[in-house]
């Protein structure tokens, strides 16, 4: 074939190719898949962690001071300095809405308290004229995180004051033989579709005692350490029978 049927032939090909191609590039494509557990970075591993753009801004692993986001059960008493009259106090219902006085329904579940501070103030605003308001939490449920998998003492625990990934496996009793310490996994809820996963190399941070990597627990965060290899395959490898001669010994 000469040189010159061969790029006849050629462009032909790519001709007819070229809606096909044009097609399946304008194909809208999924989203990726949430199991980047972080704001784009390198991980333990030095693979680069990406995040979902309805989620990239609402977590982030290295937040060190997250504020407590209400939910339904909570109890708050609401005073308003000028206006006593309009002190109240709400339980958040399981639909996570509020009923205030003159106002009605206000949606509050997964607010901080300076959030709803804002809330309360616009919700009165046809009625009060910038209302200096203050937030009580009376009654709420108390931070906790959750370990599972190859510990000594998987549970759920309070979670109080500053607690890093490092000190939750600690407290849930330590590893067990059995556990796989580089691929320890801490699952964090961002919304309620999404939760960010991320894989620590605890063994490395603690043979190294560099715990810069060591990350600082959520609220309802969780902590799960997997099976090491061995520990995987040692439930399905038959044992020899075996018969003690005790002449042997």
């Amino acid at each position: 074939m000469t040189s010159i049927t061969l790029r006849i032939t050629l462009a032909v090909i790519l001709a007819g190719a070229g809606p096909a191609i044009w097609a399946q590039s304008a194909l809208p494509q999924p989203p990726a898949m949430p199991t980047a557990a972080g704001p784009p970075d390198a991980n333990s591993a030095g693979e680069v962690n990406t995040l979902p753009p309805e989620v990239s801004k609402a977590a982030v692993f290295q937040e060190r001071s997250p504020r407590y986001q209400l939910r339904a059960g909570d109890s708050l008493q609401i005073d308003f300095a000028f206006t006593p009259e309009f002190n109240q106090t709400l339980a958040v219902q399981p639909d996570g809405f509020v009923t205030l006085k003159e106002v009605g329904d206000l949606q509050v579940q997964g607010r901080t308290v300076p959030e709803l501070r804002q809330m309360i103030r616009t919700a009165y605003a046809d009625i009060l004229h910038e209302p200096v308001v203050s937030i009580t939490l009376k009654e709420f449920e108390a931070p906790y995180f959750t370990a599972g998998g190859e510990l000594a003492r998987p549970g759920k625990f309070d979670l109080r004051g500053h607690t890093t990934l490092t000190e939750a496996v600690t407290i849930a009793g330590g590893f067990r033989d059995s556990a796989k310490h580089s691929q320890v996994l801490l699952f964090r809820r961002v919304s309620d579709q999404w939760v960010q996963v991320r894989k620590f190399d605890v063994k490395r941070m603690l043979s190294s005692g560099n715990l810069q990597e060591d990350p600082t627990l959520h609220p309802g965060d969780m902590v799960y350490v997997p099976k090491n290899s061995l520990s995987k395959i040692k439930d399905w490898i038959r044992m020899p029978s075996m018969s003690l001669n005790p002449a042997q010994f």
